[in-house]
């Protein structure tokens, strides 16, 4: 386990605009009324092709130079991105110009949050019927899994929303139909997952939220997919669900911003959605998180930022 002081995030850290791009993978969705801000839509980020859709037969498949791993250009299915993490997380990937399918069962809200951004493609589909799911992965190079509900009954488990729906039978159903040539799988759970039948995580596994989280890691474990786990511990900061991205840019962790990042199952506390949301985007971009699970928690102090080698340093000594 390391704690990595370095450089203070001020804002949400979406980074530095990505370089004029001359290659993608996925088709573009062109709508109006973006809420994103005018940074996404500026000169420093222009997306020269389409992500390979329909289109794919024509092109040749994007070669990475480290197997595994992701860069700007390259197309990300993030699955839950209109709650609090997906948002964030959906700005991160737009902002550093990567290509992005925002996987919705309300193509509506996501429009309004992110419809404008030309490196976006929204779908709608529902993860708890796995026919849906059959065409959402064209053009795909990874895949990133922020769904969730509440660990007790709220007004989230209307309309089939508790935990074994969503942490169990929607992740296992997205899990069992990603094709196995992606890049990346990257799936959010929970810390406790390795301990719901102690103290003080057997509470909040009453309804099992915790345990078909655990259900969801093993499945992902034995597919043959490249993954990551990430573990967060109670989210702070948020959540962000009914704000817009432009709001969300103004965001930040407060003095919280130091991470703590140990493998397994050891720690305890709380995690920002912004630092998660971060860890996300660079889990991918390491070779170091392939095949592991972290567990995360944010602490008093500087953070990595958006430095993908202090994340590397971050990742690496866990």
């Amino acid at each position: 386990m390391r704690t990595l002081n370095t450089a203070r995030t001020h804002h949400v850290a979406f980074g530095s605009r990505a370089s004029k791009l001359t290659s993608c993978s996925c088709s573009t969705s062109r709508f109006t009324g973006s809420r994103l801000p005018a940074l996404l839509h500026s000169s420093g980020n222009h997306l020269t092709r389409r992500c390979m859709g329909s289109h794919a037969k024509h092109r040749q498949p994007r070669v990475s130079t480290v197997a595994g791993t992701l860069e700007p250009g390259n197309c990300t299915l993030v699955v839950g991105a209109t709650g609090g993490v997906g948002q964030v997380l959906t700005g991160k990937l737009l902002d550093r110009g990567f290509m992005v399918k925002a996987l919705s069962r309300n193509p509506q809200k996501a429009r309004e949050l992110f419809g404008g951004a030309k490196n976006l493609e929204l779908v709608q589909g529902d993860c708890r019927e796995a026919s849906q799911l059959q065409k959402v992965f064209d053009g795909v190079d990874a895949v990133i899994c922020v769904l969730g509900t509440s660990a007790f009954p709220s007004a989230r488990w209307k309309g089939g929303n508790g935990p074994e729906q969503t942490d169990s039978i929607a992740t296992g159903n997205l899990i069992r139909a990603t094709p196995k040539g992606v890049k990346r799988f990257v799936l959010v759970t929970s810390a406790g997952v390795e301990r719901f039948n102690k103290l003080p995580f057997s509470i909040l596994n009453l309804f099992g939220v915790l345990k078909y989280k655990r259900q969801s890691e093993e499945l992902l474990m034995q597919s043959g997919l490249p993954y990551t786990i990430l573990r967060p511990g109670r989210l702070t900061d948020g959540p962000y669900t009914s704000y817009d991205l432009n709001t969300l840019l103004q965001a930040t962790a407060g003095t919280r911003q130091d991470i703590q990042v140990a493998t397994g199952d050891e720690l305890n506390g709380e995690t920002s959605r912004i630092a998660l949301a971060e860890a996300l985007l660079q889990s991918m971009l390491l070779s170091e998180t392939e095949n592991r699970a972290f567990a995360l928690t944010s602490t008093e102090g500087e953070g990595p930022g958006t430095d993908t080698k202090k994340w590397q340093g971050l990742f690496q000594t866990s």
